[in-house]
Order: C-alpha cells, then sequence, then structure tokens
C-alpha cells in the first residue's frame, strides 16, 4: 500500500526538474512505499515531454494553463491515494532520508497537520533557508533560522506552519478544514493553511532529519519583484481577515499597524511602494468579496482555547524576532 504521494508542483522548471526527480527517486531502500505525482501548470519549457520521456513510472497530470500553486498542489492531494502526502518544490534536491524521515516523524504524533522539512540554501547547504514558519503580532511571516549554521536547528520542535516548499501532511485533516485557498495563487498559502488547521486544534512540526537542498525563487524570478510583492501584501491582509475574528483583529491593532507602516518604508526603498500599498488594497477586496467572505473561517466559542494559544504564539513569535532567535 502506497504510505506516502509525493506532490510536486512544476511550472517551466524543466532546468531544476530533473534533479529534482532523481533525488527523489534516490531514496533509502527502507523507505514506506511512496509514489511521485508531477503536477504541471502549463509549462511550455519543454517540461511535460521530459517527464512523459525520461520518468514513464511517474503520474503528471499536465494543466493547460498556470493555474496558481494553491490550484495544482490541490489537485495533487485529492489524486493521492495515500494518508499522507509530501508537498515539494520544483527547485529542490532532497536527502535519501527525506520521505522516511518526513512519514516517521508525521505518524508518530497525535493531532498533527504537517511536518516541516529541513531545507538549505543552495549555494550554501551549510546554512538553512526555512527551519518551520512563524508568524508574529506584527502580521508578518518569516523563514525560521534563516541564514544562519544549519546544525544550530537540530531538534525537532513545534513551529507555527509548515513550509509548503518541502513538508508532509496528512490527508484526512485537509478532508476536515478544507484545501488551500485558491484565491491566494500563491505565496502565503502555507501560513494560512497552517493557521486554519490551529484554528481546528491541529498542530505543526519541524524534523530536522529530514533534509532538502534548495535553490529559491525559482518561479518568480527572485527574492523581491513586483509581482511577488503585489500577491503577498494582499494575502497578508487576506490570511489575518480570514483568520482572525474581528475582536482578535482589533486586539493586534497597536502592533498590525506598525507592522504594515515598517513594511511600506522597507518597499518604498526597494522602489516598489506604490506596489505594496496596490496589494493592500487588492487583500481588502478579497476578503470583502462573495467568494472571500464563503472562505471566513467561522469563528465557534469551542475553540476559544485554540484562539488564545494562537495568540500567545503571535506574542511569542515576536520576541523572537526581536531577539533574532
Amino acid at each position: 500500500m502506497v504510505k506516502v504521494t509525493v506532490v510536486i508542483p512544476n511550472y517551466n522548471g524543466i532546468r531544476f526538474l530533473k534533479g529534482c526527480l532523481d533525488s527523489v527517486r534516490n531514496q533509502e531502500a527502507d523507505t514506506p512505499e511512496y509514489e511521485v505525482l508531477v503536477v504541471d501548470n502549463g509549462s511550455s519549457d519543454g517540461s511535460v515531454e521530459l517527464l512523459r520521456e525520461s520518468y514513464p513510472d511517474i503520474r503528471v497530470e499536465a494543466l493547460p494553463e498556470n493555474t496558481g500553486f494553491c490550484h495544482a498542489v490541490n489537485i495533487g492531494i485529492k489524486c493521492a491515494d495515500s494518508p499522507y502526502v509530501i508537498l515539494l518544490n520544483n527547485d529542490t534536491k532532497v536527502k535519501p532520508a527525506f520521505v522516511k524521515n518526513l512519514y516517521r516523524a508525521i505518524e508518530n504524533r497525535e493531532h498533527v497537520f504537517s511536518v516541516s522539512a529541513k531545507m538549505l540554501m543552495w549555494d550554501k547547504p551549510e546554512l538553512l533557508d526555512d527551519a518551520g514558519d512563524r508568524y508574529c503580532a506584527l502580521g508578518w511571516a518569516f523563514s525560521r533560522g534563516k541564514g544562519k549554521p544549519a546544525k544550530s536547528y537540530a531538534k525537532p520542535c513545534e513551529v507555527f506552519s509548515a513550509c509548503g516548499g518541502a513538508a508532509i501532511y496528512k490527508k484526512s485533516v485537509f478532508e476536515e478544514i478544507g484545501f488551500f485557498d485558491e484565491e491566494h495563487f500563491a505565496y502565503l498559502e502555507d501560513l494560512d493553511i497552517g493557521y486554519r488547521a490551529k484554528i481546528y486544534g491541529y498542530h505543526n512540526y519541524y524534523e530536522p532529519s529530514a533534509e532538502v537542498i534548495h535553490y529559491g525563487s525559482a518561479s518568480s524570478g527572485s527574492r523581491y519583484n513586483e509581482w511577488k510583492t503585489s500577491l503577498a501584501s494582499a494575502n497578508n491582509i487576506y490570511v489575518i481577515g480570514k483568520n482572525m475574528p474581528l475582536l482578535q483583529w482589533i486586539w493586534n491593532l497597536p502592533f498590525l499597524l506598525p507592522g504594515f507602516i515598517i513594511k511600506f518604508i522597507f518597499f518604498c526603498r526597494k522602489g516598489m511602494g506604490k506596489t505594496y500599498v496596490s496589494g493592500l488594497g487588492r487583500g481588502f477586496r478579497k476578503l470583502f468579496s462573495r467568494e472571500g467572505k464563503k472562505r471566513k473561517v467561522p469563528f465557534h466559542i469551542s475553540r476559544l482555547g485554540n484562539y488564545l494559544a494562537i495568540q500567545g504564539q503571535l506574542y511569542l513569535n515576536l520576541l523572537r524576532f526581536l531577539k533574532k532567535s
């Protein structure tokens, strides 16, 4: 029986695809049974042809156009015939124990939704790219440990959310809380669904023994650009509005407002202040649209303890950010 499906979304990623797939194939002999599924988002660079000619054993879902990360991975998750799904970016190379160690980390825990892998920088693999994601009261999401020595993050721990670039998820939880919100298209969608899982009482973890080397920003072209800034700023507003009850949103305003102002100044210095503000506006429009209202997580008094625990993490992660820990 297949235990894990490795879902790889791809959009014009042919220069990375072979290295990624070969590394996924090269897993240790005692790895639980797994299969690989590539969801191609309308690539025009020959990716689909490469897959069909060189990897006939790999399942391929070829979409006619680029529908975004969220739609692609949702298709992959729904097509998976396994209790667990690993989402993996195409610009990665995984270590031989990657699948096995992620599987063991999630199988041995209760009330778990996801487990994030240890992501290493492509050109400096001794440094971390991501060790799970954090979210703080300023409304900022940030990668835990980014740019720091990888050996300093050798212990498993709970995180706010898993990075969707290399993480394992329990499929049954998706069926309970819903799948990735396709209104995101891309960026912060992994934070959003990790946040939603926490509201429902599930946990997200980090597993350092599951290692992957990550190129980063392969689809968008760079860490900061107009397209990415516009999408991320819109989704920043959207994540807050759809997951926080109104009272919690008001409670956090003394932190959220400075957070947005600081980000605005940051992007102004990069010549993208107007793009950032425009994105915020789109985020509000998305939030109050008919579709956005339908996707808001409903408040239930039975989950009050979960909301309080989340608020505590928002404060704690702010302190961690300020201490750079």
